[in-house]
């Protein structure tokens, strides 16, 4: 495991960039995972934009984990076995931006 981040406060787009080094960017793919019902409510009865959403609310996102690449199937059979529910949410990538960042496309 290279870095862990515990989705709270501040969200997918607060949280993550604190993990990760200087010049990355986190890539999230928006399809990889099913938002919950509760914030699907939450954004059409609050008309709220999908980047607020990202930034405040976890989106059904409770914990990031970054490995290296060639470890992503065993790191997802150990949390299989732990009784977890875990995807491939994105990858990690340079950026000419010393200040880490998330993009969800």
């Amino acid at each position: 495991i290279h870095a862990m981040a515990h989705i709270t406060g501040g969200g997918l787009l607060e949280n993550i960039p604190r993990v990760l080094p200087k010049f990355t960017q986190a890539h999230l793919y928006k399809t990889a995972w099913s938002i919950p019902p509760i914030f699907q409510w939450l954004q059409q009865k609050g008309d709220i934009q999908d980047q607020e959403m990202y930034r405040t609310f976890n989106c059904g996102i409770g914990m990031v984990i970054c490995v290296d690449k060639k470890d992503v199937l065993t790191t997802l059979n150990h949390l299989e076995k732990a009784g977890e529910i875990a995807t491939i949410i994105g990858h990690i990538e340079s950026s000419t931006d010393p200040t880490p960042k998330v993009i969800i496309s």
